[in-house]
């Protein structure tokens, strides 16, 4: 599966057999061949009844679910990618301001954070003020992340806990 090998514990892993349904004849009914496999903490769920025999229809059906779970895998990353990306460019609006400095007020102010000094002089210079910004930025970085981690989590548990493939 491409450039990332997707390991599966067994213990995260429960196995239904079940009869086969549809056409096929007599021996379709008659035994447990199709098999579903779930994986228990992401809940995705890959089923197959292609051939009579269930050991057949259990590897590929860990074949459908390993792909599942890469896609899910990059897609995720991908997500992670695009996040990180848009943080640090923003929206790239010209109405999103950053910073304004206002000389005839001796002011700068950094309209993410709501950050003001009163001293531009020591500001430009590289003094205290800038130091302050500086860790007011860093601050305000980490909480976003955090409030986008959190919002992450809350809408994964969402997915996670809706219906049931069964």
């Amino acid at each position: 599966t491409g450039m990332f090998e997707v390991h599966i514990d067994p213990k995260d892993l429960r196995v239904d057999t079940f009869r086969s349904r549809g056409p096929g004849g007599q021996s379709v009914n008659t035994t447990d061949s199709a098999v579903r496999v779930v994986h228990l903490p992401t809940g995705i769920t890959a089923e197959c009844q292609q051939t009579r025999s269930q050991l057949q229809n259990r590897e590929t059906a860990m074949r459908m679910l390993r792909a599942r779970l890469y896609q899910g895998m990059m897609g995720k990353e991908t997500e992670q990618r695009n996040t990180a990306r848009k943080q640090q460019v923003g929206t790239r609006s010209q109405s999103e301001r950053i910073r304004t400095y206002n000389f005839s007020q001796d002011r700068v102010t950094d309209h993410r954070t709501g950050y003001t000094t009163r001293d531009i002089k020591e500001f430009v210079r590289g003094g205290e003020a800038l130091d302050d910004l500086i860790s007011d930025i860093l601050e305000h970085t980490e909480k976003e992340a955090l409030l986008e981690a959190a919002e992450n989590s809350s809408s994964l548990k969402r997915t996670e806990s809706g219906p049931s493939a069964d």
